[in-house]
């Protein structure tokens, strides 16, 4: 199935329930003067998030900051640059750093099995490497899985509990975010360093950038200037829905697990702490291609979250494609840092809603500064789609298949990918294009009559439109083709 489906359709269908404040500082002079501030403000708006911090960093320089919205809807506390805002997994680049700082002192091996520094671990855990820790493809069960939650109440009784369980696969043979991981790499830099995790970050990392507002914690800390955490999902009959209504949210970190979450800072830190990353001031610059190249499987393939997140390196999330490559970490699903490493440009986006993913959103402030990276030109397409979608763009969506037909006359072995094409049409939803993605999504069901997928794009987009026979057509044949398609059967449901 697609991504964020629900998210698309609230960007499209909700208003903004908050009036938002926005404090915007000077851009750079590459940049028309609130074209970006513009953008977030869309985006704020569409995906109806609170307060959002923004900073970007061009040839090792803060060119921007930007502070919208409200840290606290209760209490209409605006977002200042002085906010901060919880990381999440965001955390786990700041344990990649440490990492490769201790392997330029020659403490560590990043290949090397995990048992030959943990001998205690148990003994069908001691071939996983760092890396595949790193990574997430060690196989090893998770210490949080989705049905359970680990607090510092618990901790070392779940501690114990994973420790008996058996290797979910090979190490390996998959990619599984996994905080087990970044839990053992904790302990190994604890070990390792001779200090406590939190103080080696401290000294090694935060205090040669100065960062000041960079600290430790969850939701039980009172943190001074602290954003606080909003939601639009909620239980209901043991699923997870999204709903209207703004919810607080409450995010527990154990001190064991620190390592993969529970970080918070603001995004003029975070944006200090890359420049200092790129300009030699944490590691060696010899040792970025490792800290940021995405791990492998055994079959030598690359995973990760999937859609633009592709891969996964040294608690990096990667994306890698042939133009503007970046390494983004991201958090919660409310945060996100972008760097381009090819085009010195860096976007850190943090947030206070969870489901805000910004990395979805931050590719389009970077075509602010590399105008190339324009989603309306086609970036992130693939190429034959991308001179399809210029070509369409001068003549009209309405000449789809003509100019289709026209290019497999000329090469029979012309092909446009399922998911290719679905993740096109909804690049024109996200640019309010909503008749050109009909056309696309129209094309995508004559190309795969048998997808499930390729209907209920279709009869989503019917739906936003308002066109409610066509959406029920589609969604039905969406159905019939895949009886589990739940969006489908509510909506079926709900007319």
């Amino acid at each position: 199935m697609k991504i964020s489906q629900t998210t698309r359709q609230s960007s499209l269908k909700w208003l903004l329930l908050v009036l938002l404040t926005f404090f915007s500082y000077q851009a750079s002079a590459q940049v028309p003067a609130d074209s970006v501030d513009q953008l977030v403000q869309r985006a704020m708006q569409q995906l109806r998030i609170p307060g959002l911090q923004l900073a970007v960093v061009r040839h090792g320089k803060i060119v921007k900051l930007g502070s919208y919205g409200v840290a606290n809807v209760q209490d209409s506390v605006p977002v200042t640059t002085q906010t901060r805002f919880f990381l999440n997994s965001i955390t786990k680049a700041f344990v990649g750093v440490a990492v490769m700082q201790l392997v330029e002192a020659g403490k560590l091996d990043v290949a090397a099995p995990v048992g030959r520094y943990l001998p205690e671990l148990p003994a069908a855990w001691h071939p996983v490497t760092v890396r595949q820790l790193l990574t997430h493809t060690s196989g090893l069960p998770d210490i949080m899985p989705e049905d359970a939650l680990v607090t510092e109440n618990n901790e070392k009784t779940a501690w114990a509990q994973v420790q008996t369980q058996p290797l979910d696969f090979p190490a390996g043979e998959k990619f599984a975010y996994n905080q087990t991981n970044y839990l053992l790499l904790g302990r190994l830099i604890d070990k390792l360093s001779g200090q406590p995790f939190a103080e080696f970050v401290r000294q090694r990392q935060l205090d040669v950038v100065g960062m000041p507002r960079t600290s430790a914690g969850d939701a039980h800390d009172v943190l001074p200037h602290g954003a606080r955490g909003y939601t639009f999902t909620h239980y209901s009959n043991g699923q997870v829905r999204r709903g209207k209504e703004l919810r607080n949210l409450f995010e527990v970190f154990p001190p064991s697990l620190r390592s993969a979450a529970g970080r918070s800072s603001t995004a003029e830190e975070m944006a200090r702490w890359l420049i200092a990353l790129q300009q030699g001031q944490l590691l060696q610059p010899a040792s970025l291609p490792t800290l940021w190249t995405a791990g492998r499987l055994n079959d030598g393939s690359e995973r990760g979250f999937g859609g633009k997140l592709t891969g996964y390196a040294l608690g990096w999330p990667t994306v890698t494609r042939a133009e503007h490559p970046a390494v983004a970490p991201v958090g919660g699903g409310r945060s996100a840092v972008f760097v381009y490493p090819q085009d010195e440009l860096a976007i850190v986006v943090l947030t206070n809603l969870q489901g805000a993913s910004p990395e979805r959103f931050v590719d389009a402030l970077a075509a602010h500064y590399l105008p190339d990276m324009r989603v309306a030109d086609g970036f992130g397409l693939p190429p034959t789609l991308r001179a399809l979608h210029r070509t369409l763009r001068r003549r009209g969506f309405s000449h789809l298949e003509e100019e289709v037909k026209k290019a497999r006359r000329q090469n029979p072995a012309y092909a446009l990918p399922e998911d290719a094409v679905n993740a096109w049409g909804y690049s024109l939803v996200e640019q309010g294009q909503l008749t050109d993605a009909l056309a696309v999504f129209q094309l995508n069901v004559r190309l795969y009559p048998g997808s499930a997928n390729a209907y209920d794009s279709l009869g989503e987009t019917y739906a936003e439109v308002g066109n409610k026979p066509l959406a029920t057509k589609n969604y039905q044949r969406a159905l019939a083709l895949n009886p589990k398609n739940t969006t489908a059967a509510q909506y079926l449901q709900n007319q």
